[in-house]
Order: C-alpha cells, then sequence, then structure tokens
C-alpha cells in the first residue's frame, strides 16, 4: 500500500468521523453485531489459517482468539448502551445552584498496532472497545502471520473503509501511520518497539495504551498443591508455545518439593504432548526460524530435565524444562517467550522477592500456595500489571478484569468495560443554573468571603 493510498484513506477517515454517524449508538450496536456474525461465520477460515501460520491447535484458537473475541462481542452488546449513559456525580455545595455529570466521547481516529502471536485476539479485542466506544479504526497486523492476516483482511472489508480499515505492509507502513496525528494509538508487542511507539505518539501528544510483555515470576510455595500446580503451570507455560506475554517466564520453587515438582512436570508434559510432542497436535510451533534459533540458544543441555530438542527448520522446540538455574544465569536476563520453563529454588521467601526484584514489573505474578496469609503477603510484596494464586494466565479470559501492564510492562488498561472506556474521553461537564448568581466569589474579595469560602470548602 503506497503512502498516497494510506494518507487518501486517513482524510476519509476522518471527514466520515465529523459527519457524527459513529455517535449513533444503533449503528454502533450494528456494526459489532456485524462483526460477530463476521468472526462466527469465518471461523474455520481462522482455524485453517492460525493451523498453517504456526500450527495453532483447534481448541487454543477457539480459548484464546475466535470464541475469546466472540464472548467480548457479546459483552459490549449487551452492555453498550448502558456504558455509553451520561453517569451524574454529585456536585459540591460551592458550586450551588448546579448539576455534573460524566460524559463518553470517542476520541476520533484510532491506530491499533497489534502482534503476531495471538493475532486474532489482539487486533480484534482493542478493535471492539474503539468501535464501541464510536471510534473509527485503522488495524495494522505484524507480516510474520500471513494466513490470518488475510482472513482478518476480508472480515474487515465487510465494512465502510472510512470506518475500519485493515492495512498490510511491512515497517515503512508502520512508520507512515506513527507519523501521522491519530486521536489515540493502542499497541500490543515488545518493550523495545512499544517504547519507540511512544516516543513518536509523544511528539504528537497522542494518548497510548501500551500492552507489553515481562519476566513474569511463578513461585510455588513448600505448602503448594503440587499436582495441581504442576497441571496449571505446564499449561500455562506451553500454551501457543510458550509465546505467551502473560505467560509464566521462570519458576521459582521451595527447595522442599523442587525435586517433585519436577517429576510431576516431566510427567505433565507427557501427558499432554505424548513423549514425542513435534508429533502432537496440540503443541504449536515457534513463530519463525529465527525465533526458534534464538531460543535454542538459551537452553543449557546440562541443566535440562525435560525437552531440549530443537529443530529450526521446522519452527519446533520441545516443551523444555531446565533446573538449577540461577538468578544470574543468561536465561534470566531477558523474556523468554517461548516453551523453557527454567527453574530456580528458593529456601526462604526473601530469596524469591530478592530474585523477581531483580527484574523489572512484570505484566503477571503467580504464586501456588494453600496460605491466604502467604498469598496476601505475596501480593504486597511484589508489582504487577494483574496477579495469578494457583492458577496461570487465566485472568486474562475474564471480561470483568481490568488487563494490562505497569511501567516496563504496559500502559493503560482494557477487556470488557474498560475497554470501552480506554477508548473514550470521559468527558466532565458542569451545568451551572441560571436562577441566580452569588456574588461570593467575584472581587472585590473581603473577609467575610474569605470566612465563607473556608466554612464551604472544608
Amino acid at each position: 500500500m503506497e503512502n498516497e493510498e494510506i494518507g487518501l484513506i486517513l482524510d476519509n477517515q476522518k471527514k466520515f468521523f465529523a459527519t457524527g454517524k459513529t455517535l449513533d449508538l444503533r449503528y454502533r450496536l450494528e456494526t459489532l453485531k456485524k462483526l460477530r456474525s463476521l468472526v462466527l461465520s469465518h471461523e474455520q477460515e481462522i482455524l485453517d489459517a492460525l493451523w498453517h501460520d504456526f500450527h495453532k491447535p483447534e481448541f487454543e484458537v477457539l480459548a484464546t482468539e475466535s470464541r475469546f473475541v466472540v464472548k467480548e462481542l457479546n459483552l459490549a452488546i449487551r452492555k453498550l448502551r448502558k456504558w455509553a449513559t451520561v453517569k451524574r456525580v454529585h456536585t459540591p455545595v460551592v458550586h450551588f445552584i448546579a448539576s455534573s455529570y460524566v460524559r463518553p466521547q470517542p476520541y476520533g481516529q484510532v491506530l491499533i498496532l497489534s502482534p503476531w502471536n495471538f493475532p486474532f485476539q489482539l487486533s480484534f479485542m482493542p478493535l471492539i472497545g474503539a468501535l464501541a466506544a464510536g471510534n473509527c479504526a485503522i488495524v495494522k497486523v505484524s507480516r510474520q502471520v500471513p494466513a490470518i492476516t488475510g482472513v482478518m483482511e476480508k472480515i474487515l472489508d465487510n465494512f465502510p473503509r472510512e470506518l475500519v480499515t485493515f492495512m498490510n505492509g511491512d515497517h515503512s507502513v508502520s512508520e507512515y501511520l506513527l507519523n501521522y496525528k491519530f486521536d489515540y494509538i493502542f499497541f500490543t508487542g515488545s518493550t523495545r518497539v512499544g517504547r519507540y511507539v511512544m516516543e513518536k505518539a509523544a511528539a504528537n501528544l497522542i494518548p497510548v495504551s501500551l500492552e507489553l510483555g515481562g519476566k513474569n515470576p511463578c513461585v510455588v510455595a513448600g505448602d503448594a498443591r503440587l499436582d495441581y500446580a504442576a497441571r496449571r503451570i505446564a499449561w500455562g507455560k506451553f500454551i501457543n508455545a510458550g509465546q505467551t506475554c502473560i505467560c509464566p517466564d521462570y519458576i521459582l520453587v521451595h527447595k522442599s518439593i523442587s525435586g517433585k515438582f519436577t517429576d510431576l512436570l516431566r510427567k505433565q508434559i507427557a501427558a499432554f504432548y505424548g513423549d514425542d510432542p513435534s508429533m502432537s497436535m496440540d503443541f504449536a510451533r515457534i513463530i519463525n526460524a529465527e525465533n526458534t534459533g534464538r531460543l535454542s540458544g538459551m537452553i543449557d543441555t546440562e541443566k535440562v530435565v525435560a525437552g531440549g530438542i530443537s529443530d529450526p527448520g521446522a519452527c519446533y522446540l520441545a516443551p523444555t524444562v531446565m533446573k538449577d538455574v540461577h538468578p544470574d544465569d543468561d536465561i534470566m536476563k531477558d523474556e523468554i517467550f517461548g516453551p523453557i520453563m527454567p527453574l530456580i529454588e528458593f529456601e526462604d521467601f526473601e530469596e524469591a522477592y530478592s530474585v523477581i526484584e531483580r527484574n523489572p514489573t512484570p505484566l503477571a505474578v503467580y504464586i501456588f500456595t494453600g496460605s491466604k496469609k502467604l498469598a496476601h503477603s505475596f501480593l504486597n510484596r511484589t508489582r504487577s500489571g494483574t496477579a495469578g494464586i494457583n492458577d496461570t494466565v487465566i485472568q486474562i479470559a475474564s471480561p470483568y478484569l481490568p488487563y494490562g501492564g505497569v511501567g516496563p510492562s504496559g500502559l493503560g488498561r482494557y477487556h470488557g468495560k474498560k475497554s470501552f472506556e480506554t477508548f473514550s474521553n470521559m468527558r466532565s461537564v458542569i451545568v451551572k443554573s441560571n436562577m441566580l448568581d452569588l456574588t461570593l466569589r467575584y472581587p472585590p474579595y473581603n473577609k467575610f468571603k474569605a470566612a465563607v469560602i473556608r466554612l464551604l470548602m472544608r
């Protein structure tokens, strides 16, 4: 797509928004219902495309991509009128006589930049919020997943380009878009690229949401129910072959149960994927050979207790567990973003906290314990965008839990009602009565007026 064509699309979109058509709730609801129908009617194509792009199993596509989006659409369709209602708020007596309210207003033109790891979900989830709030949107997805981008483009071609346009293209297209003065930018991807997106947005004072990642710690305490912990951690770590920004990045396991936990992990991997995961229909592939090589280079073969086998040509890396990992090892320096699970032993929680604090604030923290007191203490001592107790990853699947990071792991929240609010300017309005006009606030001031204002503004 040439820059001239992109510029024309952007200009036409700006003109379309200025008509006010997207302010009509009926128009927004029709758009969301049409999108839901299109997702459902193209679901088999979505399944086939994600299998083609990186061997994503049908169950994972349904649970984390297509039906994930349908569930969000259903909620938005059901709740939109309530979300968009003007909310009256208390007016202080000092403003007598007046009323106050908050009125949601769309930003205008929104740019959505999404990654390759969950390309359908991470494009359409923010798009739902943008459209529900009454915005027009440009959607740009990574070129590393050509099959699913083709399906997404096919779906979005059913809408007026002035409302939503899917843009394909290389880095130059993204660069052109980032130099355009959008009203809001929503980016999902790496911290490195997120920093660049924020720099470009800052030049035009464009508000942004950044959904990033990080080294998410998962602690297994000595009192944890180990069979559940092993199963839930293995599932959260190896779903999508570990290419999940919210999955456990490394495991801190209490020394007293480390051996038993490791054995349970090995057995759980075999139960999930068989003795040869490369033959499993339920284990995804790494996105490309380059990333497979990067991940293979992280593995210390002397510490491998499960997996460790790779085939860059097939973009395959087996579910891998490494024991006796030290916090200073190379694998602990950056986010793994793949199916490698390092195990670090600890004897007391101060050790565990010291390891966690070495890394930037993550997107998620997890703990497995039978003690409510310990879980509460863990939440007090750690910082993250989200957290899970006795499970992993599932917090992302609740539309009632705002999702996002903090600091290096992200900026802003979305999902459910929070998506609508993220893409809305929650405009504060005060309406003053003309019944009378108290002279208290006007000059000339005197001691009596000062005394009254002290009384009213206690």
